[in-house]
């Protein structure tokens, strides 16, 4: 199965995305989500980013709400756009889910 999740919690418990599994794995960082991507904690990433064999991708638009640039984001993470989220859901991935 090929999944793409859409993440748009900072603070949350991650028992539920952990335990996703899936052949091929795509994780939106949309809304609140983006912090994943541009904030460490302790100097360490957001544990998010290290779910083994995801690909990962940013709404770049909530990127900017936020007061950040594409220069922010850890280099995991590929900025994408609307254009680009519509393109993943109908050519890539084969069910999605929200968290």
């Amino acid at each position: 199965m090929k999944l793409l999740v859409f993440l748009s919690d900072w603070r949350r418990t991650e028992d539920t995305f952990e335990r996703l599994k899936a052949d091929t794995m795509g994780v939106v960082l949309v809304g609140n989500g983006v912090y994943h991507a541009v904030v460490k904690e302790n100097g360490k990433d957001s544990a998010v980013l290290s779910k083994p064999g995801a690909n990962f991708y940013l709404l770049k638009d909530d990127l900017e709400t936020r007061g950040y640039t594409a220069a922010n984001v850890n280099s995991k993470v590929k900025v994408i756009s609307y254009g680009d989220i519509v393109d993943l859901i109908m050519n890539d991935y084969e069910k999605t889910a929200w968290l």
